[in-house]
């Protein structure tokens, strides 16, 4: 198949997305208006014989102090057939357009899924003191053609990113746990879930906690919680603004792409979350609590009302985002995979993402740069 690029309207990328099963909700033509900080362009790849759009790509672009170049960004994208065997025909053109605009870099990160791992796999892994990080394990499935593209990619002189942990920060997690949906009933689903989830899950619906719905005049109280989560877990918390922000473009896109939910106890709101929506994938993007109530379990009762609610719109995945890879339980971070391993999904590893230095000078004074921030 030969094909061109060329940019494309919001709407010609949008309809491409609603077509697919689902995509990344950061390849969505609206998330350039959450980044408003990046100059962005929808990239279109056209299949020559018969002019059908059979890709897209948002790209965001970020310019370098004091001269024109760019660093072009496509977060967990492009949207594109990652297993063609002519991958160089579908990258190729994207970096000589790049280029043409100014980049001096570019960053990706291929939405595929290398190797995955069972919560009872990661369990006995926890078990084991040899066990320090999930690749210790034996995976449960692997995508040997990740491995081509990973191979492909290297040839092609692209280089992977040095984000081994959970990418938090400003590159995309490399590890992420999901709950598959998909030929699953509910009941099969909260079964799978470990003891202690199914009884803190009964211990909040006793206690009477009532997990609700919020909307944009609730961001405020949303971001109450999560700034006192930031004190807590020692991270520097996004502005409301960032919030208002986020919930205006993707909604003004599709009215059912982002959601708020509240868990409160006797009137009092304890913990919180975001949910995003594309296609068949839901995600858990951001979560916040209070340091108060949680002898009551709201984040649990949030979590299984969120997964009902992805359920029933038809989703196949519910994805809670970024895990680390580190099973040592001395590890600040392990008690986030903890929690999330407790809802019997799968830690699944993508690809991560990947650099190609257009101008190896200023790619090197980037990365020295973004080293003393």
């Amino acid at each position: 198949m030969s094909l061109t690029l060329r940019t494309i309207s919001r709407e010609q990328h949008l309809a491409y997305i609603q077509s697919l099963p689902s995509a990344s909700h950061m390849q969505v033509p609206a998330w350039a208006d959450v980044k408003a900080e990046w100059r962005s362009e929808n990239l279109g790849w056209f299949d020559d014989r018969t002019g059908e759009l059979v890709g897209v790509g948002l790209v965001l672009y970020r310019q370098l102090p004091k001269i024109k170049r760019y660093l072009a960004y496509l977060p967990e994208g492009p949207v594109i057939n990652w297993f063609a065997p002519n991958l160089q025909e579908w990258i190729e053109p994207m970096l000589a357009h790049l280029k043409q605009q100014g980049a001096f870099s570019v960053k990706m990160g291929p939405p595929v899924i290398i190797r995955r791992w069972e919560a009872a796999t990661i369990k006995k892994g926890i078990q084991n003191p040899d066990v320090k990080r999930l690749r210790d394990l034996e995976a449960d499935f692997i995508e040997p053609r990740a491995f081509e593209v990973a191979d492909k990619l290297r040839r092609m002189g692209w280089q992977q990113g040095e984000d081994g942990g959970a990418g938090f920060g400003d590159v995309q997690p490399r590890y992420v746990f999901q709950v598959p949906l998909a030929n699953r009933s509910l009941e099969e689903v909260h079964k799978n879930f470990n003891q202690l989830w199914r009884r803190n899950i009964k211990k909040a619906e006793k206690a009477g906690v009532e997990v609700v719905q919020g909307g944009y005049e609730d961001l405020p109280e949303w971001q109450r919680l999560y700034e006192i989560t930031a004190v807590r877990d020692h991270f520097r918390p996004r502005p409301l603004s960032y919030f208002q922000r986020m919930w205006t473009a993707l909604n003004t896109e599709d009215p059912n792409r982002m959601r708020l939910y509240f868990a409160r106890h006797n009137g009092v709101n304890l913990s919180a979350a975001t949910m995003l929506i594309v296609g068949g994938h839901v995600w858990y993007s951001y979560g916040a609590s209070d340091n108060i109530g949680r002898e009551v379990r709201p984040s649990n009762a949030m979590q299984w009302r969120m997964l009902r609610d992805a359920y029933a719109l038809g989703a196949t995945v519910y994805d809670l985002r970024g895990i680390s890879d580190s099973l040592d339980e001395t590890d600040h971070l392990f008690g986030l995979i903890q929690f999330k391993v407790g809802t019997g999904g799968q830690a699944a590893e993508y690809l991560g993402e990947w650099d190609f230095p257009l101008n190896k000078l200023l790619h090197k004074a980037l990365d020295i740069y973004m080293s003393r921030r």
